[in-house]
Order: structure tokens, then C-alpha cells, then sequence
């Protein structure tokens, strides 16, 4: 057996893409043909080198993820990129391509949902039996993933703690979700607007989305995970979703792999943004870790519902939400009692000790433009688009992860 990765030892990324028709943008449930294509069965995953493409649970939904932990974020956009291309080239004989973005801004999911019907279809048609998958926060959702190692029940606490104080401020770098039914929906992460209440048949599923403050794996188990598979047991009669990855918390603890993963994140118009944004929330954290603002004890103080608030601030407001609570900006060692979440953001990439030179130009953009969600209502310029503009709009992002670039690129 494999001794456990310490922190920050190697990292696991996840990208998850739609796949739509060239034409018109709207959705293509043809990821099983996709899989197909590529291996001549109906397989759920299939690997590509250092990336391995996967299924998720609408049909329209292709995973991108590292095949292993990568030893560094360096240069992994480019390997991302690399098979996104030729998965691009794949799909010219379904008259196909790859769309980014965290939902998709006109599918009707009541209508356009198709839900994956082979290998491990148990665990998709009991989900859809309970929470009804025909949904924004369900089938129209794509997002990064991000895991990080421990190993120990220390280095859990202390990287679980980092993590839980920098879920709040998140969604101002990554918000990317501003489109709904072809409308403004007046939050820049929508797609986490519905991903919170999702689940709400059974709350413990996804808590506050901020998870609670635990230390250790003996702890987790005993006030998370037995807690929510204790509520899933009377829908679950099979027990198909006793498993941790039914915990639906912004972050969740994977101890079956000794790794944390960040769910919050939107996915973004292509791998270089992807991973600048990823760079520079590990280089905030490792910061936090290193106690280098406040001590763990006072990190670790912070109780879900303090932080909750600045979360939804995010979700709807991004970058310019404003957070006036001087204690937090304290774990981030901000001077002053309030600024807005991208002043903040600047403010980390200013301190850390991390050298990001090698997503400066990508994170430049994020913070002096906006995230991808404030650009694209600036291309759109009015609250109620029509869908060619919308349309013209997303083409535009197909072609920014056709070449890796950020946007606006044209």
C-alpha cells in the first residue's frame, strides 16, 4: 500500500464540459457514444495519458480529470488542453464540440435531460428516484473539482480549517453562471444558487454548504457522514448511496483516498483560467496553514453560520460583494475593516508566498475584468439578452477553450 500524500504533495483536478451541437449550442446527450468512440465500449471512463475522460450523470456531460495526483499545478492546463482538443476533433463526426461554463444558459432541463443508462446507472436512477434529477442544480451543472491530500489526522484539521475560511470568498473568482432560460438571473453563481438547494428533501446531504468544524476522521464520520446516511436510509432501501461522495458540502473529506475535495468552484472558459484560479486558492491555503495571519486556534473558531453569509454575498454579488467583517479579513491579514471580495483576492495575490508568475496574465484578467461571470453580462450589455446574442456570446467561450485562451480573446 502507498504511503499517503502529505499536503500539498500532489494535486487532483477535475473538469467537467458540455457537450452541444455545432449549430445551435443546445445540448448533445451523446457522452456514452463519446466513451464509445474511444475505447468501442460503453464504458464510464476511459484514460488519455496523464487525463482521463469520464461520465457524469446527464448524458450531455463530459469529466476531464489529472489520471493520478499531478506533483504540480505548472503546466497542467496544457495537458488538459491537449485533450480537449482532440476530444473536439472526436466530436466533428457527431457534428459536436465542447462548451464551457457552469450551466448551460438556455437548456430546459425538464425536457433535455438524459440521464447515463450504463456502468453504474444504479447510483444515477436512485438519485433521480429521490431528489428528481430534472434540474438547473442537478443536469445543468458543471463545475472544478479540486483535491488536496493529507495525511494524518493533523494535516486534515489544519488543511479542512484553511479550507473552510477560503469557500466563502470563492465564487468571486469563479463565478461563471450569470445566464438562466436565457435570462439574467441576478446572481453571478447561479449555478451554486440552485446546487444549495438541491437537496433540501434531505438537508444533512449538503449542510450549509460551508461543512461544520471537525478535526479529525473519527469526528467527521460521527457528526457528518452518519448523520446524512442515517437521513438518505429511508429512500435508500439498498443501500446504493452509503458512500461519502453523497455528501454534497462545498467541500467534502475523501478518506477513502486520504484527500479533501473543493466542489465549489464554477468551471471556467477554458484550462489556463481553470488552473490560475486553482494556483492561486492552494497558494492562499497554504498560507493559512503556515499560520502566517493568525494562529490555527483562531482559524479554526469560526463557526459555519459566521461564514455562510459571505458565501451567499459571493454567489450572488462576486467580486464586488462586500465583506465587512474586519475579523475575517484578519485571517487573510487585510488591514483594513471592509473592501469588496476582489480587493481581497488582489490583496492574497499580493501576499502569498506562492510564485504565480506563471498565471499572472490569467489572473490579471480575472481580477482587473471581472470573473468570467461579470464578462460575460458586460458582452451582453443588457439585463434581458436575446438568445442569438446569448448564443453569439457562448460560441465565443467554445472557441476561448478550443484554444485555451480567456475571455474576451476576440
Amino acid at each position: 500500500m502507498n504511503k499517503p500524500l502529505g499536503l500539498f504533495e500532489g494535486y487532483g483536478v477535475e473538469l467537467e464540459y458540455m457537450l452541444v451541437n455545432n449549430q445551435d449550442l443546445k445540448v448533445a446527450p451523446i457522452c456514452d457514444r463519446v466513451l464509445h468512440a474511444l475505447t468501442g465500449n460503453y464504458v464510464n471512463e476511459c484514460e488519455l495519458g496523464k487525463i482521463a475522460v469520464s461520465n457524469e450523470l446527464a448524458l450531455h456531460i463530459l469529466e476531464f480529470k489529472s489520471n493520478g495526483p499531478s506533483k504540480t499545478l505548472n503546466d497542467l492546463d496544457h495537458d488538459f488542453h491537449e485533450q480537449i482538443s482532440k476530444i473536439n476533433k472526436l466530436l466533428k463526426q457527431f457534428d459536436a464540440q465542447l462548451l464551457p461554463t457552469g450551466a448551460h444558459p438556455w437548456m430546459n432541463p425538464d425536457t433535455d435531460t438524459k440521464i447515463w443508462p450504463h456502468e453504474y446507472n444504479d447510483i444515477y436512477r436512485s438519485y433521480n428516484r429521490i431528489f428528481d434529477c430534472r434540474g438547473h442544480g442537478w443536469s445543468n451543472l458543471q463545475s472544478t473539482h479540486l483535491n488536496l491530500p493529507f495525511s494524518n489526522d493533523e494535516e486534515f484539521a489544519k488543511l479542512h480549517t484553511a479550507i473552510r475560511l477560503v469557500l466563502p470568498i470563492i465564487p468571486a473568482l469563479s463565478a461563471s453562471t450569470p445566464i438562466l432560460d436565457k435570462k439574467m438571473t441576478g446572481f453571478m453563481d447561479t449555478r451554486l444558487e440552485f446546487y444549495r438547494h438541491n437537496q433540501q428533501k434531505i438537508p444533512s446531504i449538503s449542510g450549509k454548504i460551508i461543512p461544520e468544524a471537525v478535526f479529525s476522521q473519527q469526528e467527521y464520520q460521527e457528526k457528518i457522514l452518519n448523520k446524512i446516511y442515517q437521513d438518505i436510509a429511508p429512500y435508500d432501501t439498498l443501500n446504493i448511496l452509503q458512500d461519502e461522495w453523497l455528501n454534497s458540502r462545498g467541500a467534502i473529506a475523501r478518506f477513502e483516498r486520504n484527500a479533501i475535495e473543493i466542489r465549489i468552484i464554477d468551471i471556467q472558459e477554458c484550462p489556463q483560467a481553470d488552473i490560475a484560479i486553482l494556483a492561486l486558492i492552494v497558494a492562499a491555503l497554504k498560507d493559512l496553514i503556515a499560520e502566517r495571519w493568525q494562529t490555527f486556534t483562531t482559524q479554526a473558531a469560526w463557526h459555519e453560520n459566521e461564514l455562510l453569509p459571505m458565501l451567499l454575498n459571493t454567489i450572488k454579488n462576486g467580486q464586488k460583494a462586500v465583506i465587512d467583517n474586519p475579523y475575517y479579513l484578519q485571517m487573510f491579514g487585510y488591514p483594513n475593516t471592509s473592501c469588496t471580495a476582489g480587493t481581497l483576492w488582489q490583496h492574497l495575490l499580493e501576499q502569498v508566498s506562492d510564485n504565480l508568475s506563471t498565471h499572472a496574465s490569467a489572473l490579471a484578467i480575472i481580477l482587473n475584468q471581472g470573473n468570467l461571470a461579470e464578462r460575460i453580462t458586460k458582452a451582453l450589455k443588457v439585463q434581458q439578452p436575446t438568445q442569438p446574442d446569448i448564443q453569439k456570446v457562448y460560441s465565443q467561450l467554445a472557441q476561448c477553450l478550443a484554444d485555451n485562451k480567456l475571455y474576451p480573446s476576440y
